[in-house]
């Protein structure tokens, strides 16, 4: 019987020291973005894909997050009072979007950890991870892509993305072959991964990003994987394993991917997000026309 994938995992535990002094005393996953937090996005996205379980790995000091996705009763109640009921629509909308489950990563050892964390929430079936720092805006939601992807290949599924020159030194590189005719070219066969390799050891221009789709099996690798610098557990060891027992494909991505984790990556989304509403595009135009750059 062919797997299918239920259930998304949101790793959220991180300090977000980038963004200091703001994320000081609210997780960097709520910073907004225009007016919805950043992790909204990537619920939003799963939930887009077909995933109905939603499981955020959080840290101390991230009950904003909950609290975000929980009744506010009192909100509530003083928005009905007042007749906002747009507002009490968008609120409500939030609560109700999804079942959201919440596991508590006591130290912040690697984001092969965090995923480590979700493994009695999973179970014994494939899943999602998706890093919110990485909006993807896409006529079809990445998510589903992957899944799409997925669903004909029943292995591991990694979002690409090719970065030329230098900046491909911040990410993890795929030693890929070109897979089958399938997807447009898009998708390739994983050979091996290299995490941020020097340009001129870099095995590709196909770059890492923030979402996976991953079988079990990896709860296995990641449990019996050392770790690293700092006593960090990373997903690439994890995967890197998984790959020696099963195929993993890369697939290049359709859509324009924000990295919201870097402050001018935030400013260029927040722009571009803003830019394409209704109600802000076209006065938010006009400001940028007279700033004279």
């Amino acid at each position: 019987m062919a797997m299918r994938v239920r259930k998304a995992v949101f790793p959220a535990a991180g300090l977000g020291t980038r963004f200091l002094p703001a994320t000081k005393a609210q997780p960097k996953e709520m910073l907004p973005l225009v007016d919805k937090p950043i992790i909204q996005y990537g619920v939003e996205e799963a939930l887009a894909s077909g995933c109905d379980q939603i499981i955020i790995i959080t840290g101390r000091g991230k009950q904003a997050i909950e609290d975000h996705f929980d009744v506010s009763y009192e909100l509530e109640k003083m928005l009905e009072e007042r007749k906002k009921t747009d507002l009490l629509k968008i609120v409500r909308a939030i609560s109700d979007m999804i079942h959201v489950s919440y596991v508590r990563q006591k130290e912040a050892l690697g984001l092969g950890h965090a995923v480590l964390m979700a493994r009695e929430l999973v179970g014994n079936e494939p899943f999602a991870v998706l890093l919110a720092d990485d909006i993807i805006d896409s006529e079809t939601p990445c998510l589903k892509q992957m899944i799409d992807v997925f669903h004909q290949t029943q292995c591991s599924v990694i979002a690409i993305q090719i970065i030329e020159g230098e900046a491909i030194s911040a990410y993890g590189v795929l030693d890929a072959k070109p897979a089958d005719g399938r997807f447009d070219g898009r998708l390739y066969e994983i050979r091996n991964m290299v995490e941020k390799p020097k340009l001129e050891d870099a095995p590709s221009d196909l770059a890492v990003i923030g979402r996976y789709i991953l079988t079990p099996t990896v709860f296995e690798t990641l449990a019996q994987t050392k770790a690293g610098v700092g006593g960090e557990l990373q997903l690439t060891d994890g995967m890197r394993a998984l790959l020696k027992k099963e195929k993993m494909y890369g697939y290049v991505f359709e859509g324009k991917r924000h990295d919201t984790g870097d402050k001018l990556g935030f400013l260029k989304a927040t722009i571009e997000f803003a830019l394409k509403r209704p109600d802000l595009g076209g006065p938010l135009r006009e400001y940028l026309k007279g700033l004279k750059l």
